[in-house]
């Protein structure tokens, strides 16, 4: 993957990210704030917790922070982002994160 793929690739999971949020507050009553600065998106939740996914184009790496701590992903060949320490897929670790940060069962979608 080249510079410009990466950056297309990191545009469409951050806005997509983007996208499941609102659909969690608009339809789910998840109750958060979700914030975008270029390439970097905020959700906080209800409890003040926050979780921030930004892309790092030199690294061609998303990164994620959360309450459980801070994380990198790597494109794959196989079309997954992966953790470079745990080898969790980004989908899933989101997932995981958002939903132990609102107290609901979320679901992150990567495309």
């Amino acid at each position: 993957m080249n510079e410009s793929e990466f950056v297309a690739a990191a545009e469409a999971i951050i806005g997509s990210i983007e996208a499941q949020a609102d659909v969690w507050f608009d339809e789910l009553d998840v109750d958060l704030e979700c914030e975008r600065s270029g390439n970097v998106l905020t959700l906080t939740f209800q409890d003040r917790s926050q979780v921030v996914v930004n892309s790092q184009a030199p690294m061609k790496e998303m990164w994620v922070a959360g309450r459980s701590g801070g994380f990198h992903y790597r494109y794959q060949d196989n079309g997954q982002w992966i953790d470079t320490r745990s080898g969790e897929e980004l989908g899933a670790a989101l997932s995981r994160i958002c939903s132990e940060q609102s107290g609901r069962i979320l679901v992150v979608a990567i495309p």
